[in-house]
């Protein structure tokens, strides 16, 4: 009697999370080799199995037609890439940064990451820079998404993190005021929090000036001159002072500095905004009726105002807007920054920013660098002070930095002024670049490090909830592949730096914690292991302090009362506590922040007096439109990676100019023709997408690509004074038909 072969077991899924935005995604993957695929993960709390085509489409880039295999060696003879082997790709990578260091000096030689890096890699970047280079020049692509947004988090709340609150909370409250942000073509699986807001009666508005698949959501849709959030923030905050509608027991109670803030915004007056931004004043009260009827409401800001030369103080206007309603450091209420890149809160928290050690701690504080050093095994004195931010960095190449080693970054085109910062990176003495593909920066490079990407390594990211998160290797690289944590081993070593370095991530957070204890993002009481076993950790977590704490402030037990389901349980500390945990055990992470007190030395968020004022460059008579910047939903950031992906590609093939009919037929081109866009720094071409959801003096211009329809080359790079953030998001620019 014959018998049928026992069915082949099914392969097994490995969770772990999406390679792009902020977000991070929860997803599974089954498969090997070339042949990986993405199942839905549905147990993830913040996606819930939704996935945009990125996500979905993410395991293409694993495939050997489009990703790097080998290192890339330029050969003098003959001035092209060509295949190295690592040994030789490693050597000439140190003789190059050596050599400059011993001709020019420490500083001479910089260091660029990306927010794409895991923790472990942006830590070990960072120490890579201090201790065996020991140069101050180190910076990331990370402070072109929230850098404003950071700094004005730490002036009014003493603490930055992208959202106080997770994303759960944004559905329970009672409006939302999304300025900047267009979440369904940018994040689209967080669009359902917005969905699930209005479905539970609340309301929802949109501060763009284009009106996007998002606008088209919102209650209320106000569509400014790019450039005047700031203003339009101080006219709602007046209009709110005005009707009486502060929250003066709030302001009294847990805040300083609010009389120079309610004087600043005083001095605009809804007719005088109105004429700065285009938003009629029956909008202005229109939105501060929705704000202040809500029994709590939420301000969520994005590349919009951040992108600005006044980003900070953007930022900061809007925050006052919502410490002066209470909606902040309470229940269901708050402002929050939406993160932009996969990794962009946690490659700042660690090492790759100019000017901040891991844990969050400032390099010019003396007691942060003595923690850090003890860490490192070095002396405090040899690390150097903090160096320049990523545009200023950028431009000094070629002159005073001579040589660079960059990792997971293109600023050839995703910087401001393309055209000049691609010019300053040919004329490096030497130039390095680890990536997973061959991107338009690394086809400039004399050495290319071809290294592991998501699906292939372990390592964690913290996503734009402050949610430590575990990505698992879920198959094997290509034999000529190496993890950047192996590239930056293999560097220390031929630099003289022997231990240090270690190639396992898990070793390498171990260290991470161990540097950051103590410090505002403290990672200390996160472990893999609880990684794995709680969908993440939002820090802060200490080591200990897992005492329970109900709504009313009484301590419980281990196994006690859940959370409240009308708001969570908060520390002495201001931090949320997780009911069930016992007194002394572990620390059960940080979910909502500032629910007692802020993180000030007074425990009060701190009012900031900011002023209207225009852009870095207004349009005049030869340059008399806005450009505004931005993505479109197939295609991410410079599009390195997505651009090698067929089905994005044929969504989202190239570039265009958004503009709308009355520009269109002023300037004679019909939809589809090509037009010209002309700043002061550049000109750009690409089809005209003829749109009525765009102001009339305003187009737009998605920036994934390099080439003639590059928006980067037109982009201005004046920094905000505080952030160093360039000014993506206005720039004056003149249309020119174009012809045969």
């Amino acid at each position: 009697m014959s018998h049928a072969p026992a069915p082949a077991p099914a392969p097994a899924l490995v969770p772990t999370h999406c390679p792009y935005c902020s977000l991070q995604c929860g997803m599974n993957l089954r498969g090997s080799g070339e042949t990986v695929e993405v199942v839905e993960r549905d147990d993830f709390p913040v996606n819930r199995g939704a996935l945009c085509g990125k996500g979905r489409t993410a395991p293409a880039v694993l495939s050997s037609r489009v990703r790097l295999t080998g290192p890339l060696v330029r050969r003098p003879a003959t001035g092209r890439l060509e295949p190295a082997t690592w040994e030789e790709a490693l050597r000439v990578t140190a003789d190059g940064l050596r050599r400059t260091r011993a001709r020019h000096g420490a500083d001479a030689v910089g260091v660029f990451g990306g927010g794409g890096l895991t923790n472990e890699k942006a830590y070990a970047l960072g120490k890579f820079a201090r201790v065996v280079l020991g140069t101050s020049q180190i910076d990331y692509n990370g402070r072109f998404c929230m850098s404003s947004a950071a700094a004005a988090h730490n002036k009014a709340f003493g603490l930055d993190r992208g959202l106080p609150f997770p994303l759960e909370d944004i559905p329970r409250t009672g409006c939302v005021v999304l300025v900047g942000s267009n979440l369904a073509e940018t994040m689209p699986p967080a669009l359902r929090y917005l969905t699930e807001l209005k479905d539970n009666g609340g309301s929802l508005i949109v501060i763009d000036p284009r009106r996007t698949k998002t606008a088209e959501q919102a209650d209320l849709h106000l569509a400014p001159r790019p450039g005047t959030d700031l203003a339009l923030a101080l006219g709602l905050l007046h209009l709110v002072v005005a009707q009486g509608r502060t929250d003066e027991e709030f302001i009294r109670e847990r805040t300083t500095g609010w009389e120079d803030a309610r004087a600043a915004a005083m001095a605009h007056w809804p007719e005088l905004v109105e004429r700065i931004t285009g938003v009629g004043v029956p909008q202005l009260r229109a939105a501060v009726a929705l704000f202040c009827d809500a029994p709590h409401a939420m301000v969520l800001t994005a590349r919009g105002p951040e992108q600005q030369s006044k980003g900070t103080d953007t930022v900061g206007a809007w925050i006052n807007l919502a410490l002066a309603t209470g909606n902040a450091g309470r229940p269901l209420a708050g402002y929050g920054c939406l993160t932009g890149q996969g990794n962009g809160q946690g490659g700042r928290e660690h090492g790759q920013k100019a000017d901040q050690l891991p844990g969050y701690r400032r390099l010019d504080d003396p007691a942060a660098r003595a923690h850090v050093a003890g860490v490192w095994g070095v002396d405090p004195d040899s690390l150097p002070g903090p160096g320049r931010s990523a545009y200023e960095l950028l431009d000094a190449l070629g002159r005073d930095v001579r040589a660079l080693l960059l990792m997971g970054s293109n600023p050839v085109v995703s910087a401001p002024r393309a055209a000049h910062v691609e010019e300053r990176i040919r004329s490096l003495d030497f130039l390095a670049v680890a990536d997973v593909v061959l991107s338009e920066t690394a086809e400039l490079a004399d050495v290319v490090l071809p290294v592991t990407q998501w699906a292939e390594e372990t390592g964690t990211t913290t996503n734009l909830e402050g949610r430590v998160l575990l990505r698992r290797r879920a198959l094997r690289p290509p034999p000529g592949v190496r993890s950047d944590l192996e590239v930056m081993h293999g560097l220390a070593g031929l630099l003289g730096h022997e231990k240090g370095f270690p190639t396992d991530p898990e070793e390498v957070f171990g260290e991470l914690r161990r540097a950051s204890s103590g410090g505002p993002a403290d990672y200390a009481g996160i472990s893999y292991r609880r990684l794995e076993e709680e969908q993440g950790v939002f820090w802060p977590c200490p080591e200990t302090g897992g005492t329970a704490v109900t709504a009313d402030g009484t301590a419980v037990p281990a196994g006690g009362p859940a959370e409240e389901p009308d708001g969570p349980a908060a520390g002495p500390d201001g931090h949320t506590r997780q009911a069930g945990r016992p007194a002394g055990g572990p620390h059960p992470g940080t979910p909502r922040l500032f629910l007692e007190r802020f993180a000030t030395p007074d425990g009060r968020a701190r009012f900031v007096p900011v002023v209207h004022r225009e852009a870095a460059e207004p349009t005049d008579a030869e340059y008399p439109v806005v450009l505004t910047t931005g993505r479109v939903v197939a295609q991410y950031q410079s599009g390195a990676q997505t651009r090698r992906v067929d089905e994005l590609n044929a969504a989202a093939p190239g570039p265009f100019v958004e503009l709308h009919p009355q520009l269109a037929a002023r300037v004679g081109v019909a939809d589809g023709e090509p037009v010209a866009v002309v700043s002061r720094r550049g000109r750009a071409v690409a089809p005209a997408r003829v749109s009525e959801g765009i102001r009339p003096d305003t187009v737009f211009m998605p920036f994934h690509w390099p080439g003639a329809g590059r928006a980067n080359t037109l982009t201005n790079p004046a920094l905000d004074p505080t952030s160093r953030m360039p000014e993506f998001k206005v720039c004056a620019v003149r249309l020119e038909r174009v012809t045969a």
